[in-house]
């Protein structure tokens, strides 16, 4: 079901300050709360005691007291104090996790601590560029399997019907894809020739007319996603070409965290080669992405209780080509680290 040799973004930096804040990755509940000298700690939500969430206890300094009975815990998961005890036992114990922080975000390493190698993290090359604008962000949950998303970061197509008054537009019907599968992941993308811009994208493009326009869908194990959007003017587009000095780029950053089988933390953010400082456009960016993610959302929890609920087997057509190879390399790398306790670690 789940790769535990990943790192998950588990939420916003600003989210997590002096409050013992309870999330669940990979159906395991985990409290984070930043030490007084601002460093995050990512604990077992469950004294060993009787299981009560630890995040039911109190914040004490840098360690975290049981609510039921006082047992209290350091940021790695010692026990330090079982009031009325003569010692400690050696299971009063909790486990910790690896954590770490980058483009402000939470993440934290779900399998073996010796594995948790930070330049794992999913590489953002523009990051800090004064030349790169950045929409922030946002999240929401998905009340489906997070490999539902994955595909739908593996689809292209599927914005000339969902997505019809925003990232649509000619072409995204019918245009063929390629389909690409790497060390990382699996990529899905295609060039639509001389076509009107899509609506989302036509009140930020600095040129006028028809556009040649490439949809690049890039989703890495276990699950972390690019999509990049690149509208040039007509006749100046395509693969191994430079691009045009008019060119709009959108890289947009998605990761989708398990929560359980049924449900999914979704995170995202954008950047963009123009307009670095325009609080404008970051929230002109902000309202509309968020609008288009909504109806990702309202599709795939739909389809999550259409597949519990089928009749008949599902159907695989030609454009599931790279969801389909993804998810088999995914169970490959999952039924390895399920076999030996663990695997080569998810390099995102």
């Amino acid at each position: 079901m789940f790769l535990k040799n990943a790192w998950y973004v588990a939420a916003w930096d600003h989210e997590i300050g002096r409050a013992l804040t309870p999330v669940r990755i990979l159906d395991q509940p985990i409290v984070l709360y930043r030490t007084e000298a601002g460093a995050v700690a990512a604990l077992e939500d469950a004294c060993p005691h009787r299981k009560l969430p630890l995040s039911m206890g109190r914040l004490k300094g840098d360690q975290v007291e049981c609510g039921y009975h006082g047992l209290t815990f350091d940021a790695a998961g010692t026990c330090t104090r079982v009031p009325g005890a003569e010692r400690i036992p050696h299971r009063a114990c909790v486990r910790s996790y690896p954590v770490a922080e980058r483009y402000g975000l939470v993440w934290v390493w779900t399998g073996d601590p010796a594995h948790a190698d930070e330049g794992a993290i999913f590489d953002i090359p523009e990051w800090g560029n004064p030349d790169w604008g950045v929409n922030r962000g946002d999240a929401m949950t998905l009340e489906c399997n997070y490999l539902y998303m994955t595909d739908n970061l593996l689809d292209p197509s599927h914005v000339a019907w969902v997505h019809q008054s925003s990232f649509g537009g000619a072409g995204t019907d019918e245009t063929p894809l390629n389909t690409d599968v790497h060390d990382k992941g699996v990529t899905v993308w295609r060039w639509m020739m001389d076509t009107p811009p899509a609506p989302f994208y036509a009140q930020f493009l600095s040129f006028a007319g028809n556009c040649d326009r490439k949809q690049h869908y890039e989703v890495h194990w276990p699950s972390h996603a690019i999509i990049k959007a690149i509208f040039t003017p007509a006749g100046t587009g395509g693969e191994d070409r430079p691009l045009h000095p008019q060119a709009f780029v959108m890289d947009s950053y998605n990761f989708m965290t398990p929560v359980s089988a049924t449900e999914t933390r979704y995170y995202w953010f954008q950047m963009r080669n123009f307009a670095p400082h325009d609080a404008d456009v970051s929230a002109r960016f902000a309202k509309s992405v968020r609008g288009a993610f909504e109806e990702d959302r309202v599709i795939l929890n739909a389809v999550q209780k259409g597949m519990d609920a089928m009749q008949t087997p599902n159907l695989d057509l030609a454009i599931d080509l790279g969801p389909l190879r993804f998810r088999n390399r995914l169970r490959k790398m999952i039924e390895a680290e399920t076999e030996t306790g663990t695997a080569e670690p998810a390099r995102a």
